[in-house]
């Protein structure tokens, strides 16, 4: 390293999507004396995970996500973990009408919209499901306003094309949750780290991170250009790795302890996406269903209305596939290359409790295009097979994590890991992470920089003033909290 260019920063922010943009323009205001450095391998910001088209945009808050929401053997519904996300995804909102109220980003419906979250199932036993799921979280105050219907004029009022051409005599039942949002992740990344690059952040694209190594104090990152292959180091004594799938490998790099035993499994997908703009004016909703045996989270079928560069689209999916790449502009070489003799026995030992998993994609993997149209015909009975064309959705990196009784453990989540000295912290893992991403650098602030948090308290709590509480145990103020975010973004009233 003594050859190269070797520059200094405060923080070194490895990829350029939601979680760095969310944590750069945390630190703008937090410390606006530190001289930051975002590093983006690609040319543009927010164009692999974060971007629209590849799967994140829902704005995951668990109102229609009904694997948040998981059936007891007693047929009991466990809210917890739906009320857990409803929660994280509140602090989200507070931190965008934050930066939106203070004029730190730009006119928001460049990023967030109003749309619907409803539930959509059929068969008795699913009617039921969902009946207890409603009756589970309605006490909630984050889901006080989610309506129930099994009747067939509310859901052709509340959604036609889930309605139109549906037996009269067909067994349903549907919730709808009018304080649901669409949000263009890709567009809110490149407003934030705009607003931190005024501030003295450092943005630089066509930067491909390939070593992390101690330098005394600091970390040492090795950056190679995209353009010319010229290499460079940026010296730093605090470095994110928010690179989506590329966090484990760049982790892996850098040697941390807490890394050892953490393997991933990589997997794609594409989307059906309408083509006749009268048909995406019809629906005005994200409906979700219920995930086939076997299908990981990403994978759960809905048919989305979404605004992706301020247009109005409709789509259809997930379908799930495979790739063994991390990253959608990844290598085909990178999960061998993520198999290390630390993982090896943790990444071999996922495959017999998932078999299902592996069935599930292969299923997908075999599917014709009809094949694929069939499946939204469940949701859209009058759909046409002309007006659809298929797109490639992006690549997740599902963990696969150590336990203490099991050799490993394949989880669908996102999961945070920081070194013990509080040098060096990534973001691993895939849903609900765009949507949940300020309420993980909130926790990753207090777990790498102890010393500072009191210091930064004020200024965090006027970032989300409900930071520490939880707005489900306060009615009054869960409301409040969702009528002033609405006013800031520019969202419909309940």
């Amino acid at each position: 390293m003594a050859d190269l260019d070797v520059t200094r920063a405060d923080a070194v922010l490895i990829g350029g999507g939601i979680a760095s943009a969310t944590l750069a323009a945390m630190l703008s205001e937090l410390e606006p004396g530190w001289d930051i450095e975002v590093l983006e391998r690609l040319d543009s910001l927010g164009a692999e995970s974060s971007d629209a088209w590849n799967n994140a945009g829902t704005g995951h808050s668990a109102l229609c996500e009904l694997n948040y929401t998981p059936q007891d053997v007693d047929g009991s519904v466990s809210p917890a973990k739906a009320i857990s996300i409803n929660e994280q995804f509140q602090v989200s909102r507070q931190f965008w009408a934050h930066l939106v109220e203070n004029d730190r980003i730009g006119d928001p419906s460049e990023f967030i919209h109003t749309v619907p979250h409803m539930s959509f199932v059929n068969g008795v036993e699913n009617v039921d499901f969902l009946r207890r799921r409603h009756e589970a979280l309605i006490e909630n105050p984050l889901f006080d306003k989610m309506e129930f219907t099994t009747e067939h004029a509310q859901l052709a009022d509340w959604a036609p094309l889930i309605s139109r051409g549906r037996p009269v005599t067909e067994t349903f039942a549907a919730t709808r949750s009018p304080d649901g949002t669409d949000v263009d992740f890709g567009a809110l990344t490149r407003q934030m780290l705009e607003f931190a690059g005024r501030h003295g952040t450092t943005v630089s694209t066509g930067s491909e991170v390939v070593d992390l190594r101690r330098m005394g104090t600091d970390w040492g990152v090795m950056v190679r250009s995209t353009a010319d292959s010229s290499m460079r180091v940026v010296r730093a004594p605090f470095v994110f790795v928010g690179a989506g799938g590329y966090a484990l490998p760049l982790l892996q790099k850098s040697g941390i302890d807490e890394i050892r035993g953490f393997g991933g499994f990589p997997i794609s997908g594409q989307w059906l996406r309408c083509t006749d703009p009268e048909i995406i004016a019809q629906h005005d909703a994200k409906v979700y269903g219920k995930a086939a045996v076997g299908a990981p989270p990403m994978s759960v079928p809905h048919l989305d209305t979404r605004y992706v560069g301020g247009k109005r689209s409709l789509m259809f999916g997930p379908y799930a596939g495979w790739s063994p790449k991390f990253l959608k502009t990844g290598k085909y070489t990178d999960l061998f290359a993520s198999i290390k003799p630390s993982n090896i026995t943790q990444m071999m030992a996922v495959a017999p409790p998932n078999l299902d998993l592996m069935v599930y994609l292969g299923s997908q993997l075999a599917a014709t295009h009809t094949q694929r149209f069939e499946a939204l015909l469940e949701y859209m009975p009058s759909a046409r097979i002309e007006d659809w064309e298929e797109v490639t959705a992006g690549q997740r990196v599902q963990v696969i994590a150590p336990h203490r009784t099991k050799h490993g453990v394949l989880q669908f989540g996102t999961q945070l890991i920081t070194a013990a000295d509080g040098s060096i912290s990534g973001m691993l893992g895939a849903s609900p992470g765009a949507s949940t991403a300020t309420s993980i650098m909130f926790d990753m602030l207090q777990t790498m920089f102890p010393q500072r948090i009191d210091a930064w308290r004020p200024t965090l709590t006027q970032m989300v003033p409900s930071w520490g509480r939880s707005l489900s145990a306060d009615a009054d103020e869960a409301h409040r909290t969702l009528d002033r975010t609405a006013d800031a973004l520019g969202l419909t009233h309940s």
